[in-house]
């Protein structure tokens, strides 16, 4: 049986894990998200750029692949949250609090954006050049390559790399405790602290984020079955 105090209601904090964990999922799907179109851009740089595109990609994922999350996460929030303050200065305008959340989920998302920029660097690069020769050689260009051809056809190398990302964020999201935010692993502190009863807590929570994931590996296994349909499968 499930022991009261993890109940639903005023005699439990139920609603309140509920409430976090609901926070953690938004914060990570935002950031992968932004990930995504970070990373989308970074490997468009990194292939297709020319010197100062390659080199702004470069210097943006090693220094991000480099320092731990932690720390990027305090600099980002600390230093965005600063320099804007100091932006508005120059205008005349006042101070503003920025939003735990929206922090949380921007400098996540930056921080995926460097990993996404070499899975995507990858699985480009292992598509067969002969596919996209065969495009142009049919009049297509740029996006409509990308689109028609490359997309699709780097898609299930990428896959692998992508599922791993998206169970690293949902990690990630117990990070931005640090600056306050209200995610799951924060919650659960609060909880723990309230009623002294730590191991029931962080015990509830670890098996909260083993369900977010085996849900999330049975989704990534249909959406990898999907786009490997035809290949050759090893043995």
């Amino acid at each position: 049986m499930i022991p009261e105090i993890l109940s639903f209601g005023d005699k439990g904090f139920g609603d309140e894990l509920l409430r976090g964990t609901q926070y953690t999922l938004v914060i990570a799907a935002s950031a992968y998200l932004i990930g995504i179109c970070l990373g989308l851009l970074g490997s468009a740089g990194k292939l297709y750029g020319g010197a100062f595109a390659r080199g702004t990609a470069a210097v943006y994922t090693t220094i991000v692949r480099s320092v731990p999350e932690v720390v990027l996460i305090l600099i980002l929030y600390f230093a965005g949250t600063r320099g804007t303050n100091t932006l508005l200065g120059y205008f005349g305008l006042g101070p503003i609090e920025v939003n735990g959340t929206l922090a949380a989920i921007a400098v996540l998302g930056v921080v995926q954006g460097a990993y996404h920029t070499e899975v995507f660097r990858a699985a480009i690069q292992a598509v067969p050049a002969g596919q996209v020769e065969a495009g142009k050689a049919f009049g297509m260009r740029g996006l409509q390559i990308f689109r028609r051809i490359i997309g699709p056809a780097m898609l299930p190398n990428a896959i692998p790399g992508l599922s791993n990302l998206w169970l690293i964020v949902i990690k990630d999201t117990a990070l931005v405790a640090v600056v306050g935010n209200y995610e799951l692993l924060s919650t659960t502190a609060s909880a723990a602290a309230f009623t002294k009863r730590y191991m029931l807590f962080f015990l509830t929570t670890a098996l909260i984020y083993l369900l977010i994931t085996l849900i999330s590996n049975y989704f990534i296994s249909k959406l990898e079955s999907r786009y490997r349909r035809g290949q050759t499968k090893l043995a």
